[in-house]
């Protein structure tokens, strides 16, 4: 029998899944902040539901298909955007929503790629471009609060298919996928896959600076967007060549890079559901983890009964109301010093006959080996 994990998929435990909740926990925090409710979603859909209009997107052409006992055809869901045309109906916009979870991908692995990945999503429904600055705008007060170095690059889908007309190119959607590979190959070999295709001109409009842009159309929606994001003081990169290959995508794109990933850490933009105009974000957990040097601050407490289970219980259940992370050893303090030094545990509280006749607390730094004692643990 084999008991390791399926290719892409991972096991996480110790400082690893702690520093993964803090993470977790940190999303939560900023994405109430700005007003948006939580929502939780099967993992199992409908595979015509989870394809949609989009079976030509290399995300969708990668779901995990399923049969059930009634031999229907399942999948699982590959993202949470697509969840958001059930959960819209009915709701009051602008909807804001916020999910954290695990969606599947059956694709090549690689040291940055899995096939089970934990994603924070944020959307609003019923969106403008002022929304699409408070979503950058939480992006940057989260990764801020992680530490992370990072910049945010985009771009507008209007403004590359304006270009993309200009220049008299039919097939925009597959020059869009080529485009978005540039994260993932060379220039040399993009270009060379749009010269297949009669398109590798596009490169040099790319190249151009930023003001050439203001002769199309949409790029007023470019300074909407950069006037918004100095209201909540973020600095944005416009990146023409940025194209994001999911088809759905309507209006302004953006990825967040940091050091130490090629591929992003965040990344979304603006599309259209049922009429309704849309924006979201999504952060990459196993991503964000893989950078960050956070380090949960909450240290952990050993209460250490030596036989005196009862007293014990009452000073390790007196802590945890005050809001400390309590674990309860009973046995020899030999083993339980053993314990802590596995579990990275900081503080031992020794309670046996001589603390309880003195009523007092024996308290052991474990990183410098001093003990005190007193009456209360502070």
């Amino acid at each position: 029998m084999k008991t390791e994990p399926v290719k892409g998929f991972n096991d996480y435990s110790g400082e690893e899944a702690r520093k993964r909740a803090e993470i977790k926990k940190i999303l939560v925090e900023i994405f109430e902040e700005y007003g948006f409710e939580p929502a939780e979603t099967p993992l199992i859909e409908y595979e015509e539901f989870v394809k949609g209009e989009n079976s030509n997107d290399e995300a969708v052409s990668d779901i995990f298909r399923l049969k059930d006992k009634g031999k229907r055809n399942l999948a699982l869901r590959y993202e949470f955007t697509f969840q958001l045309k059930r959960l819209m109906k009915n709701k009051k916009l602008p909807y804001r929503r916020y999910q954290i979870g695990p969606v599947f991908r059956d694709e090549p692995v690689s040291s940055n790629r899995f096939r089970q990945i934990t994603q924070g999503d944020i959307d609003v429904v019923g969106s403008t471009i002022k929304e699409e600055a408070e979503i950058l705008s939480i992006a940057k007060k989260a990764l801020d609060k992680l530490g992370f170095k990072f910049k945010i690059y985009f771009n507008n889908r209007k403004l590359l298919n304006e270009i993309l007309d200009e220049q008299g190119i039919k097939n925009k959607e597959k020059v869009i996928k080529e485009i978005d590979k540039l994260d993932k190959l060379s220039e040399k070999d993009v270009r060379n896959n749009l010269k297949k295709i009669k398109a590798e001109n596009i490169f040099k409009i790319f190249k151009e600076k930023e003001d050439y842009f203001k002769r199309y159309k949409s790029y007023a929606e470019i300074e909407e967007l950069k006037k918004y994001c100095k209201y909540y003081n973020i600095d944005i990169v416009f990146s023409p060549s940025l194209a994001r290959g999911l088809s759905y995508y309507n209006g302004t794109i953006f990825e967040i890079k940091t050091e130490g990933t090629r591929e992003s850490i965040c990344a979304g933009g603006s599309y259209i559901f049922d009429k309704v105009q849309c924006t979201g974000i999504s952060f990459g957990l196993d991503r964000l983890t893989k950078v960050s040097k956070i380090k949960p601050e909450e240290e952990t407490i050993m209460v250490l009964s030596i036989n005196k289970d009862q007293e014990a219980i009452k000073i390790a259940e007196k802590l945890r109301q005050e809001g400390k992370k309590v674990v309860i050893y009973y046995g020899k303090p030999s083993k339980a010093l053993q314990y802590t030094n596995s579990y990275n545990i900081k503080k031992v509280i020794f309670i046996g006959g001589k603390e309880t006749e003195k009523g007092v607390l024996r308290i052991k730094d474990m990183k410098t080996g001093k003990e005190i004692s007193r009456k209360d643990y502070k």
